[in-house]
């Protein structure tokens, strides 16, 4: 059975730009599953807590003899990858926080990469691959080629190496320029803005209709 893992990361609450889109991706994802089920997880309200130099030696050392804190941290990386090996879909809503991505997203990646569920811990192969994985990314300003700022998205250019060693390939649909609208200065780039939302809008709209008509 079809099954939805949808993963908002913002900090921003009603006005999260990405949250919208994540929304309207996974209304887009339900209609054309009907009978598909969802887990919903919400990084940016209730993130996972970071490893520190005890949680992160958990898949390092044998079960028998992990202490309390690497046993809590292995436990964590069991469910998010329980939750990813259960979904055929992914959504993960990825704005961008000071040219990268939100902490908690770093944390969720890293719980994911755990030897014995998400890699094969003597091949190092990946165990999470031949999933669709769509990330919404979102920007307050722009970062395309040619823009002064061009090459400064540094959540969208991490996340494919970061995930790499689990076999979960992002496919990206983005929007920029999301704060023209409410930051001065930026006035004469909203149609731009409302130009790059609508697309993004469209490519989600447009994304599994061939799901709806076989």
């Amino acid at each position: 059975m079809a099954h939805l893992l949808h993963i908002d990361s913002s900090i921003s609450g009603p006005a999260s730009v990405s949250r919208a889109l994540t929304a309207r991706a996974a209304d887009a994802w339900k209609t054309a599953h009907p009978d598909g089920t969802v887990t919903y997880r919400d990084l940016g309200a209730n993130p996972l807590p970071h490893l520190d130099s005890e949680s992160a030696l958990a898949g390092m050392t044998p079960a028998a003899e992990r202490r309390p804190k690497q046993s809590a941290a292995w436990g964590l990386s069991e469910l998010v990858v329980r939750e990813v090996r259960e979904a055929t879909t992914i959504i993960l809503g990825l704005p961008l926080y000071n040219y990268g991505v939100h902490s908690s997203v770093k944390a969720w990646v890293d719980y994911l990469i755990a030897p014995g569920l998400s890699m094969d811990p003597h091949t190092r192969e990946p165990l999470l691959g031949g999933r669709e994985l769509l990330v919404l990314a979102t920007c307050g300003g722009g970062y395309g080629p040619g823009t002064p700022r061009d090459g400064w998205d540094h959540a969208r250019q991490w996340l494919p190496h970061g995930l790499a060693m689990t076999g979960l390939e992002p496919e990206f649909i983005s929007t920029e320029l999301t704060l023209a609208a409410v930051t001065p200065g930026m006035d004469d780039l909203i149609p731009l803005a409302e130009q790059s939302r609508a697309g993004a809008e469209l490519a989600i709209d447009q994304r599994w209709i061939p799901d709806l008509v076989r």
